[in-house]
């Protein structure tokens, strides 16, 4: 067969290569991705709809009920627009509360920080039995908050306390730990008491710090509290801007411990000390004690807006002395 007489070659389809291999075209390509956002968002289901119905869905409807008078029972309640909010801009005993509530936060996070990363500083150290160790200072933090509660107050009791046990031993009267002005201590040890998981945070920071730095420093000879302060907080600051954010949070809305560490009356009734009526503890008492629903929801979303504006501030006063150790070849 000579060359004039070969037939003309048709054209190839768009999808087959001249090989005769067949490229992945826009068809294909498009299934790929439709899979691939199904797969996503049905191993991500569980979660959207739970934080729809769990969270999304109870703010919102916290969000309504400041607005309202309602009780939880009497089908007599009105729409009272912002009515809720003006009360408690001009109710003294919110902005108390608020206040011992800010000044409980500022003294148990930076105490809460030092105390989990001295230990973490500790059992980051070549010790004997170093993994149990780690585990004993962090057990602290598994017992759970109502468990924690009733262990302090039985150690705090004025009564049988252990810890009033042992001032009689020295001499010393009982104290009334329970009561003011020494309640407030005792929910603060109660906090410092689960410091295992501030150590944990801090000790897999710690970890992460190149060593070879702090060789550079002992060989310029800096001392080990230089080296501590000029190269391993600095690389530690991400961390300690995690725990400063969350410790804040958790402090402003802390209830239990104060719950459970106050005084029945032989009528019952609980009271709180003054020093441990906090915003929460209102919160509290405006929902369970008084009936006040809507009065409570406004609370709560006065208090998620205050965090809000706490967390930018923080983020924003702290940006220049943040540094995060990213690796130069993820940037390319």
């Amino acid at each position: 067969m000579t060359v004039g007489e070969i037939p003309e070659v048709a054209e190839l389809p768009k999808a087959v290569t001249r090989t005769g291999a067949v490229r992945s075209g826009d068809a294909p390509r498009t299934s790929m991705t439709a899979r691939r956002h199904r797969a996503f968002y049905m191993f991500t289901s569980p979660w959207i709809i739970g934080f729809l119905l769990l969270t999304i869905g109870p703010m919102a409807y916290a969000l309504w009920l400041s607005f309202t008078t309602f009780d939880g029972i009497s089908p007599n309640w009105r729409y009272v627009g912002l009515g809720n909010y003006q009360e408690l801009l001009s109710d003294p005993v919110t902005w108390d509360a608020l206040g011992r509530a800010g000044l409980f936060a500022i003294t148990s996070v930076p105490l809460s920080i030092i105390a989990g990363m001295g230990l973490a500083v500790l059992v980051n150290r070549p010790l004997k039995a170093r993994g149990l160790w780690r585990t004993l200072l962090y057990l602290p933090a598994v017992v759970p908050p109502v468990g924690a509660g009733l262990i302090f107050k039985q150690l705090f009791n004025r009564d049988s306390g252990a810890t009033n046990g042992v001032l009689n031993i020295f001499g010393i009267d009982a104290i009334a730990w329970l009561d003011d002005p020494y309640a407030r201590y005792v929910i603060l040890m109660t906090v410092l008491w689960a410091a295992g998981n501030i150590m944990i945070i801090s000790l897999a920071g710690l970890q992460d710090v190149p060593r070879e730095l702090h060789e550079a420093a002992r060989i310029d000879g800096a001392s080990a509290w230089r080296t501590f302060r000029s190269v391993t907080v600095p690389l530690l600051s991400p961390v300690l801007l995690f725990q400063a954010v969350t410790g804040m949070i958790a402090s402003v809305q802390t209830i239990m411990p104060m719950l459970l560490a106050a005084n029945a009356t032989p009528a019952g009734v609980t009271s709180i000390p003054q020093s441990n009526y906090m915003y929460m503890m209102h919160v509290f008492a405006q929902y369970f004690a008084l009936g006040r629903y809507g009065y409570a929801s406004a609370l709560l979303w006065v208090l998620f807006v205050l965090i809000l504006i706490a967390t930018g501030l923080i983020f924003k006063f702290t940006s220049g002395v943040v540094f995060y150790n990213v690796d130069p070849e993820a940037k390319k």
